[in-house]
């Protein structure tokens, strides 16, 4: 009998539901009920604060602050470039924390603690807005609003009395308001000495930690205390108007001015080494002052001579010269591949007296490492005249050349007219098909010029300059640059092809009177040219 009411039991639980359900379903579809009405339409400024909170949790500060601006192209940019600052921010990282931590652990008695895996993820920061302050001193101050709700994985290994600990960071957020300040703002690249930062409030920080497998976080009382402790520690360091300070260059060197000009006369040389098959060489000597930007003036070459005379005579413009160095250093010319490096030497400006002109016999080293006993072996000498002339008054002239200077045309110069100088400096990432011995053809109104080869190089460097006197300025031309390769062997099938070439347009440099550039090839997959253009007038 129980059997039996159980059975009806279950068949009428069964029917029943089913009956309800279809019951239920026909209701809903068939019965509307009558009281709905349509929702109200409100503008937005109608709404009051929560409201627009809830139709609006996430508003960007540009919106909200009319003193922020909006800067999407920044977060674009980052969108774009993050797998790549992925990787170099975790190199930095990496390179940074290694001495610190074999400095700490010896303390804790810890064996070792390694990075197992470390990336930022694929999602990079965001920014909700920036605010610019303007103001009377050399600085510029900005203040941007980030976000990061990043996806990272950091697993550090930690080594101690025979175990290992495996801990890993997930799910980081971090919001924080920087005020970030560059200053003093100085007339050398990157145009600014140091940059400091503090925090405008203290900052949100939440993320996942995992010790063995499971995420300490859910410990009670210990999420709160971490993030807590987190925010404190950083905002004791860093919060306005305690900064942190990260120097980019020494200001007062890159706010330097000119004091004075360094003459040199590169008087001769000799006894030098041979560095030819057929017992001479063919030298000439680079000059250049230490902490200065501007490329180096080189002397002219003596062919099959070891005991060249030049009786040459050049200018400096000297910024500091209890600092500064004049740097010599002597390369044998070769027609094909790279100049050999034959020796140099230093001579400090401070060893010098103002307005006396004082002679050195240098002796020709092979680098300036005392303690290198190769340096021993005698190179030969080298003779020059130096005189440092300060300015009076501490006032430089006028016409004294600063690193984006063009030097005046010389004498002879068309009135109207001018000097286009084009140096060819160096190339990048240039490949051939069947061999890559590169050199530089430049046409220009019908004449051509060329650069010497160097063999078997991708990325060549030249440093070569070429003049054209013209009548008037060439506004309206263009100078076509071609890089080509020469085989180095005879009969081959493919003697000569091309690696690329660029038409550059003169009127820019003819506005500009100088513009230094990378140039991307035509017709070469990566290849880039660096090209320096001068237009000099006699005015």
């Amino acid at each position: 009998m129980g059997l039996l009411s159980s059975v009806m039991g279950f068949f009428g639980f069964g029917l029943g539901t089913s009956i309800g359900l279809v019951a239920g379903y026909y209701m809903f579809i068939y019965f509307q009920p009558s009281d709905v009405k349509d929702p109200i339409v409100r503008p937005l400024v109608e709404q009051d604060s929560s409201s627009l909170s809830r139709l609006m949790p996430e508003i960007p500060l540009w919106v909200k602050n009319p003193d922020y601006d909006r800067i999407d192209w920044l977060n674009k940019f980052l969108e774009t470039m993050w797998p790549y600052l992925d990787k170099a921010i975790c190199k930095t990282v990496k390179n940074i924390a290694k001495p610190i931590i074999a400095e700490q652990i010896p303390k804790y008695k810890i064996d070792a603690v390694e990075f197992d895996t470390l990336t930022l993820g694929s999602l990079p920061p965001t920014f909700q807005g920036m605010k610019v302050y303007t103001t009377d001193d050399k600085e510029l101050i900005m203040e941007p609003c980030m976000k990061w709700a990043g996806n990272p994985n950091i697993t550090v290994s930690v080594k101690a009395f025979g175990l290992k600990a495996t801990v890993q960071v997930i799910d980081l957020q971090v919001f924080v308001v920087p005020r970030i300040t560059l200053k003093p703002l100085v007339p050398t690249f990157p145009c600014f000495a140091k940059i400091f930062v503090s925090l405008m409030e203290k900052p949100h920080v939440d993320f996942g930690l995992k010790l063995f497998g499971a995420d300490t976080m859910a410990i009670p009382g210990l999420y709160r205390f971490v993030q807590e402790t987190i925010k404190d520690q950083v905002a004791n360091m860093y919060l306005w108007p305690k900064t942190l300070e990260v120097p980019i260059m020494d200001p007062v060197k890159a706010m330097k001015k000119p004091v004075g000009i360094l003459h040199v006369k590169v008087l001769k040389a000799f006894k030098l080494k041979k560095k030819d098959l057929f017992g001479a060489s063919d030298p000439y000597l680079k000059l250049k002052l230490t902490e200065d930007k501007l490329p180096s003036k080189k002397t002219t070459v003596k062919p099959s001579n070891l005991n060249p005379v030049w009786n040459e005579e050049f200018t400096f413009v000297v910024k500091d010269p209890e600092s500064q160095a004049l740097e010599l250093v002597l390369y044998d010319w070769e027609k094909v591949g790279k100049h050999d490096k034959m020796g140099m030497n230093v001579v400090p400006l401070k060893e010098l007296t103002p307005d006396e002109s004082k002679e050195f016999t240098l002796e020709v080293l092979k680098n300036m490492d005392p303690n290198d006993t190769q340096n021993e072996k005698s190179r030969g000498q080298l003779v020059v005249e130096l005189l440092y002339k300060p300015f009076k008054d501490d006032e430089a002239p006028k016409d004294v050349e600063d690193e984006n200077a063009v030097q005046k045309a010389p004498d002879g110069t068309p009135e109207g007219g001018g000097l286009l100088v084009v140096m060819i400096h160096q190339a990048e990432d240039v490949e051939g098909k069947h061999h890559t011995n590169p050199y530089v053809r430049l046409l220009f109104r019908g004449e051509e010029k060329r650069t010497k080869h160097v063999k078997k190089n991708r990325d060549p460097r030249w440093d070569e300059e070429f003049q054209f006197m013209l009548e008037e300025p060439p506004v309206n031309d263009r100078i076509h640059v071609e890089v080509l390769s020469a085989s180095s062997r005879i009969g081959l099938l493919h003697p000569k092809e091309s690696l690329g070439y660029v038409d550059i347009n003169l009127s820019d440099v003819v506005s500009n009177k100088r513009i230094n550039a990378k140039y991307h090839l035509i017709d070469s997959k990566n290849g880039r040219v660096q090209i320096e253009l001068q237009w000099r007038t006699s005015s």
